[in-house]
């Protein structure tokens, strides 16, 4: 009886130190958080603090006709070029709803649609590529996962231009 009382104790101990492990290994991971910390996040070459800009979200003011569209092949990239700077300074975050298109304007509001499975997102261009021939748009890991076809690697797809940012030359000036 005194052996199993003595086990008994020893379980409970061990169940103690593994709960407190487990507890302070969360709290460990929690209070690793940097966001709210003053200083800390992605900083420019010059010192200034880049912002990640809020994701393009479907808009019911972009209206249902595009101004133009095209059919290409499309690939995604993802976990290389996570957290690089994009052509327009931007970091680029692999779970944004972004893409790369050689000469569509940066800040163009896009509809993707993958001819196979019919899904479809609205991007936004924040980058410059493929620089693979035969592809013509390079969309985050994000949208391929959403378009189907991230374990393909590449896609047929429709892309439709909804909205193209105004130019520089037309805004006035301050």
């Amino acid at each position: 009886m005194k052996d199993l009382t003595k086990l008994g104790a020893r379980l409970s101990w061990t169940r103690a130190v593994i709960l407190a492990t487990v507890a302070a290994l969360v709290l460990f991971a929690a209070g690793r958080s940097t966001a709210h910390v003053e200083g800390t996040g992605p900083v420019a070459p010059g010192g200034q603090a880049l912002l990640r800009p809020p994701l393009a979200t479907p808009n019911p003011a972009l209206g249902s006709k595009p101004l133009s569209s095209f059919i290409c092949l499309s690939s995604w990239y993802g976990g290389d070029f996570d957290g690089q700077l994009t052509a327009n300074g931007e970091i680029y975050d692999m779970y944004g709803q972004t893409a790369a298109h050689p000469t569509l304007p940066l800040g163009s509001v896009v509809r993707v649609m993958n001819l196979r499975t019919r899904k479809s997102a609205i991007v936004r261009i924040n980058d410059r590529g493929p620089y693979v021939a035969g592809r013509d748009l390079d969309v985050s890991y994000q949208v391929a996962r959403e378009l189907g076809f991230v374990q393909r690697g590449t896609a047929r797809v429709r892309v439709e231009l909804l909205k193209v940012p105004p130019s520089k030359a037309t805004q006035p000036v301050n």
